[in-house]
């Protein structure tokens, strides 16, 4: 989740102090959901298409600058979607349901 805000923040609002970043929390007996909101011009992910649901089997070599945020996205949401501008980031993970039985 830090990783999401602090790209929203940094690359999204370029850090300007006077651009916001907006989260919504929601749940359901089956998920939690997070959508993440920045005024930035919009990011395309790396597979280039709206709401893909693209994995990233292998982290970046350390010595590259970015990417390693984006692939921990993918490892730990069962879903990770951004919207047509790429400006709105959403982020679900299923719930396990566990039963207890007395």
């Amino acid at each position: 989740m830090q990783e999401a805000l602090v790209n929203a923040a940094k690359h999204g609002n370029h850090l300007d102090p006077s651009k916001t970043v907006v989260v919504h929390f929601s749940s359901s007996k089956d998920e939690y959901s997070w959508v993440i909101t920045d005024e930035g011009c919009g990011f395309t992910p790396g597979c280039h298409h709206h709401g893909c649901s693209c994995d990233c089997p292998n982290f970046p070599p350390e010595e590259a600058e970015n990417g390693r945020g984006l692939c921990m996205l993918y490892q730990i949401f069962d879903q990770v979607h951004w919207n047509q501008q790429g400006t709105q980031l959403k982020l679900c993970k299923q719930i396990k349901q566990e039963r207890w039985f007395t």
